[in-house]
């Protein structure tokens, strides 16, 4: 059976406050420079917490965000254009839990003939214990890794986001599209993906779904690392950056399905020791517009620090089955 690196919440929570006493060797290299005018950025779970400051972030920076969330429509896009002092944010309705709405999401992107430049992956859920989605699948499984491969997908082969291997339309001159995949860097020392519990349905309790917490974390960095080689050209260039970062601890309310005297402990610690998701935002702004990550792809930074994924992301034969895998579950050829 698969397992995390953490076996409770309290054990990923104190391990979360340790990293924030590490040195940030990056910190100083994001500046008031890095701008994002003229690009179209897309954040996943923007509503809230981490993906409502990375909106405002990228809207001060000069982009164009694009609120991809299943609530919070449209007042959390109101509040980002009043933060960030910009009217170039809107709010699309997507929810991970159900491919339907993610299939109509992309729809609607191409139909309006929307091209993405920065596209951020950040939403997801901790749930305290199994649940079934619409779909079939463990919500778990499905919001924070299966619905990803199908957004990626649609939005890939319709070129929405401009590429030369699935749509022919990929960009010749100018910046390349950047996908970041928001992580965790508890995914370090998950068990390898279990092939035979691969998206089956079981029910578990808390300290079970701290455990798949970090283990699909794991397999989200495999997919991301597989994306990345997918989406390099012959000469070895990339054709989209494909880049993976853990934001650290954040004060956010990833907790909320916690049992409630767990959750009240969760905000307290969060409160006082993590950090808000204004100043997690920064790292993931650097990968989104500093020049210096141009042309670079299966790039991980654990908060501001450049950074190895566990080892077992980087296997080439367990991202092919992974891919493979995962098409086959969703029915895509």
């Amino acid at each position: 059976m698969s397992q995390g690196r953490f076996k409770n919440p309290v054990e990923a929570t104190l391990t979360g406050i340790k990293d924030l006493f590490r040195k940030q060797d990056l910190a100083d290299h994001l500046s008031e420079k890095d701008r994002l005018d003229g690009k179209v950025c897309l954040v996943t779970g923007a509503n809230s917490g981490l993906g409502f400051g990375i909106a405002v972030e990228l809207a001060r920076r000069g982009a164009h965000v694009i609120m991809a969330c299943r609530g919070g429509i449209p007042e959390k896009g109101e509040e980002v254009k009043k933060l960030s002092g910009s009217d170039l944010v809107e709010m699309r309705r997507i929810d991970l839990s159900d491919f339907a709405s993610v299939r109509a999401f992309c729809a609607g992107l191409q139909n309006d003939g929307i091209r993405l430049d920065v596209i951020v992956s950040n939403a997801g859920v901790a749930p305290s214990r199994g649940r079934r989605t619409v779909d079939g699948f463990d919500e778990i499984f499905q919001v924070n890794y299966l619905s990803k491969v199908l957004l990626y997908d649609l939005l890939l082969r319709s070129g929405v986001i401009p590429n030369d291997r699935f749509a022919g339309n990929g960009v010749r001159n100018g910046p390349l599209p950047r996908i970041l995949f928001i992580s965790s860097d508890s995914h370090q020392g998950a068990s390898a993906i279990d092939w035979e519990e691969f998206g089956t349905y079981f029910d578990y309790g808390i300290n079970k779904a701290m455990s798949n917490y970090s283990y699909y974390k794991l397999m989200l960095n495999t997919y991301a690392t597989e994306l990345a080689r997918r989406l390099t050209r012959s000469d070895g260039s990339p054709d989209v950056s494909v880049n993976v970062m853990c934001p650290g601890p954040v004060n956010s309310n990833i907790a909320r399905d916690a049992p409630p005297l767990l959750l009240g402990f969760m905000k307290v610690i969060f409160r006082i020791f993590f950090r808000s998701p204004a100043v997690a935002a920064r790292p993931v702004a650097y990968l989104c517009a500093s020049a210096e990550v141009e042309g670079k792809t299966n790039y991980y930074l654990h908060m501001f620090n450049e950074k190895q994924m566990d080892p077992k992301c980087y296997d080439e034969a367990a991202g092919a089955l992974l891919w493979k895998r995962s098409y086959d579950l969703l029915g895509l050829h």
